[in-house]
């Protein structure tokens, strides 16, 4: 794979986007009732499902590196892999909805739908490329029970 840009590092890249066009556009702002605590609620979930998968990989004994994806040991298709292909990427991206929310400018969620589009296909296509190439069959199959973020 020829990535080179870790997706945490393209979270906080968009994070600091949804910070600047809340800073400086002058419209888009909202505010309801329980709104911070919402937000505070969407960054728990994050961390729990991000947490999941981590222990799930560490379970299984294999890389958490998505750049160097040949040192991937085992296919992990139990747990909150069961439900999204992806969950870290999931966590990351309900940590910027949250970070949106907490900002409260409607126009993040553009930028949420960006992260989601820039993964798609600069880091989750590559991925899968690579995870089919190593796991052959056994993946394919993965994909096709399982769906990309949730």
């Amino acid at each position: 794979m020829k990535m080179k840009i870790l997706p945490p590092l393209v979270m906080v890249i968009f994070g600091l986007l949804m910070y600047v066009l809340h800073r400086f556009l002058p419209v888009g702002q909202f505010e309801f009732f329980g709104r911070k605590e919402l937000s505070i609620g969407l960054f728990g979930l994050a961390l729990l499902v991000i947490f999941m998968a981590l222990f799930q990989f560490v379970r299984a004994k294999t890389t958490t590196n998505p750049i160097n994806l040949t040192k991937s040991s085992s296919l992990v298709t139990n747990g909150i892999f069961k439900y999204s292909r992806n969950p870290m990427y999931l966590g990351m991206l309900i940590i910027l909805l949250g970070f949106g929310l907490k900002l409260g400018n409607a126009f993040n969620t553009l930028l949420a739908a960006g992260f989601v589009y820039y993964m798609n296909h600069f880091q989750i296509k590559k991925e899968e490329e690579a995870l089919s190439e190593l796991f052959g069959t056994a993946y394919r199959n993965y994909c096709k029970a399982t769906r990309r973020w949730f």
